[in-house]
């Protein structure tokens, strides 16, 4: 829970011993990837990202254009994306679905909106929680200098409000929109051809990726460009909090709720040897609302406040890092025209891969599913890279009196971009169906049972978690390699640097590349729910047993029906759906460690004076640093078995329902309300598990800032490395066993 570092440096400068001094520069931190807890020295004697300042965007002018108006003209492009968003919402809603499978995917919603209004209250009470707290910080021991602290804290707070529905309304959209994709996907399949199945759940998850994207800047540009400068600082971070708490309430819940689910529904067919969506089994509408929660829910508001946080830092270091404002309102503007262009370069790919692949497979037959969607993600990727340096090329050909850092920066992204068509092809290596790791798990499980499965799983998440952890080295190591040949320079005819700490601004411009193709990221993630959506709504529909069903689908639709030809190209489809959904994850994880990489050298700055005192204590031979690598990871460690046991306390009761109320004789369907109890477990014991864990790891990061700075820098440290092989291994172990059922 990235938002939690604020609270852990608020306990930093409470404490006030010894070190105290050191930490009055450093006034706040935040979210993982947004926090720079370098304070810059004010006159008051403490400054954080809430006192900052934005210069004024029109002192400087770009290709005959102020830098202000050059980013006003980013608010049609965002109001293009929503556009775009809704458009698709209202095509799929009008798409041709035969009633049996639209009654069934309006269920799955109703579920899943019982399940987000349920989070929505929970919410609110962890909001109340830590608007105490914000008010306490803010309006007690941190106040801003020369604004009334009334004033101040409202604005945090109003903001923080804003974030948390900024996750919280996107994660909804994408349920809507999900839900409608799922069944007309199970119904085009009844035509037997599969460029229908592979289209509709694209289109959904683009919807969903532009309308998350374009709300994101919308809110960001709307700060930069009509908020005053003095009141900008108070503005992000307030954002930044509430979109944290959002994502980290609904990513667990979510997680552990799917997991509840699954396991409540896939025992079954075991138990009492059924199929794997048998209608009888009233967990599969809670697996269904599941794969929605945790697979479209979670990485929604986790996408959003990833996007957004990033952002923030990038601000933040540029304001507090870089000296001069001219060059100040160059980096700006220049961060967030590539923004504009991650809108730009996604819908671009899109529309040419759409293109390419209806040609190639709209009257095929057979259609391997991968293929469109690795190309979408190269054809983004190369399209991403070409106008980051086009873009840059004209926007900041000269800066600080040098002409080669335009290329320089953009070489920095674009090794983040690159990781975001690099990780799911090394991804695919483990968990696609037609990997030598997938087909060892199903060889493993023929020959050896359950326990070579476990192994060949583990095998698969190891390996997996090996390479792309390597990946992420490479190219985070030519980001720096880079950033040590000209982003420190000397201005012109002065000795000031023109940025301090040229490399923690790399690794946040990294962060920044891995979300060059944000829409299409989260729309590669967003196809594996509905997918696997589809197949189950088909099974659940029952339509093959419906009287006369296939004259009435020729007389109503126009279909010559193939109900195992549809089953079929359902669940191969599904497989593909796994596959990226699992190589989306590393990007968003990888872009959290990244970015949180940042934050903790933006810490480390602060606590060493700009790296000229107290560099002894980054050692392992100071105690206080080694215990704290140790510390974090155990919490890592902690966190996974309590969110483990969160998920077999929650399946443990939905299981005993489920046995004691499935009813297999004489029932076509297991009733509504079985269904909805099912549910109803699985959201209360999902919100037990998140809330102890929030609890826990909430208290242990602040008592870890009271033990000493350099023990809270080494156990920040430890959870981002831990946290990344940790998080990797588990999403990539997992998508190999889901594959290998296929």
């Amino acid at each position: 829970m990235r938002f939690l570092a604020i609270f852990a440096l608020v306990a930093t400068v409470w404490n006030g011993s010894a070190w105290a001094q050191t930490l009055s520069q450093v006034d706040s931190a935040h979210s993982g990837v947004i926090t720079q807890a370098i304070a810059k020295p004010a006159e008051s004697g403490a400054a954080g990202e809430a006192n900052l300042v934005l210069p004024d965007l029109s002192t400087v002018s770009f290709m005959g254009m102020d830098g202000h108006s050059l980013l006003m003209i980013g608010l049609i492009f965002c109001a293009l994306g929503l556009l775009f968003g809704l458009s698709i919402l209202r095509r799929l809603r009008n798409m041709p679905v035969h009633r049996s499978m639209r009654e069934v995917s309006e269920l799955i919603y109703e579920t899943c909106k019982t399940y987000l209004i349920t989070q929505g209250k929970f919410l609110a009470v962890l909001w109340i929680f830590i608007a105490i707290i914000m008010g306490l910080y803010f309006g007690v021991l941190a106040p801003t200098p020369g604004h009334p602290v009334a004033q101040t804290v409202t604005i945090i707070l109003l903001f923080s409000i804003v974030g948390v529905l900024g996750s919280y309304g996107v994660a909804w959209f994408g349920i809507r929109v999900n839900t409608y994709a799922n069944s007309r996907t199970a119904f085009a399949g009844l035509g037997g051809k599969p460029y229908p199945i592979y289209a509709i759940p694209l289109q959904s998850g683009m919807s969903v990726g532009m309308m998350l994207i374009s709300v994101e800047l919308l809110i960001m540009l709307f700060i930069l460009l009509f908020v005053p400068g003095y009141y900008a600082g108070p503005c992000f971070i307030g954002f930044a909090i509430g979109e944290s708490l959002g994502a980290a309430a609904l990513r667990i819940a979510g997680g552990i709720f799917t997991k509840i689910a699954d396991i409540g529904s896939d025992l079954m067919k075991i138990v009492f040897k059924i199929k794997e969506d048998d209608a009888r089994n009233p967990g599969v509408i809670a697996d269904c609302t599941g794969d929605n929660a945790g697979d479209s829910v979670g990485p929604s508001a986790d996408g959003f406040e990833t996007y957004g946080v990033t952002g923030v830092a990038l601000i933040t270091f540029i304001l507090l890092g870089v000296h001069d404002s001219t060059i100040q309102v160059q980096l700006l503007v220049w961060i967030f025209a590539m923004r504009v262009m991650m809108l730009v370069s996604s819908s671009g790919a899109y529309f040419l891969n759409g293109i390419i692949a209806k040609a190639r497979y709209a009257n095929s037959d057979n259609m391997n599913f991968e293929t469109p969607l690795t190309s979408l993600v190269w054809y983004t990727s190369i399209i991403s890279i070409g106008l980051t340096y086009l873009v840059s090329y004209f926007m900041i050909p000269v800066l600080g009196g040098d002409t080669t850092l335009w290329w320089k920066l953009s070489t920095i992204i674009s090794c983040g971009t690159l990781a975001g068509a690099v990780i799911p092809e090394l991804v695919k290596v483990f968990t696609s169906v037609n990997s030598a790791h997938v087909k060892e798990v199903v060889s493993s499980s023929r020959e050896g049972g359950a326990s070579l499965n476990i192994l060949s799983g583990l095998v698969a998440g190891n390996f997996s978690a090996y390479w792309i952890g390597i990946s992420m080295v490479i190219l985070m190591a030519i980001g720096y390699f880079v950033s040590m040949n000209g982003l420190g320079i000397m201005l012109p005819g002065t000795t000031t640097p023109l940025m301090l700490a040229p490399a923690v601004f790399a690794f946040g411009l990294i962060a920044f590349g891995f979300l060059g193709m944000g829409p299409v990221t989260i729309a590669v993630d967003s196809y594996g729910p509905v997918t696997d959506n589809a197949q189950s709504v088909y099974e659940l529909s029952l339509i093959e047993t419906i009287p006369g069903i296939e004259q009435e689908l020729k007389r109503d639709f126009n279909v010559d029906v193939n109900f195992e030809r549809a089953k079929h190209l359902l669940e191969e489809n599904d497989g593909a759906g796994n596959t990226f959904k699992a190589s989306a994850k590393p990007v968003l994880i990888g872009t959290a460690v990244v970015g949180a990489t940042t934050m903790i050298f933006s810490i480390i700055m602060a606590l060493t004076n700009g790296l000229t005192t107290n560099l002894e204590n980054l050692s392992m031979l100071h105690a206080p640093f080694l215990l704290g690598l140790v510390t974090g990871g155990s919490i890592i460690y902690w966190f996974t078995g309590a969110s483990i046991q969160a998920v077999t306390t929650g399946a443990y009761r939905a299981v005993e329902f489920i046995k004691a109320n499935i009813k297999l004789e004489g029932v076509e369907k297991a009733s509504v309300e079985d269904s909805k109890k099912v549910v109803e477990i699985c959201t209360k014991y999902a919100q037990k598990g998140m809330f102890n864990i929030f609890l826990t790891v909430f208290f242990a990061t602040l008592a870890f800032a009271f033990v000493d700075p350099f023990f809270f820098i080494g156990y920040l440290i430890s959870i981002a490395i831990f946290g990344l092989y940790q998080a990797i291994f588990m999403a990539n172990a997992g998508g190999a066993w889901d594959n290998a059922k296929k």
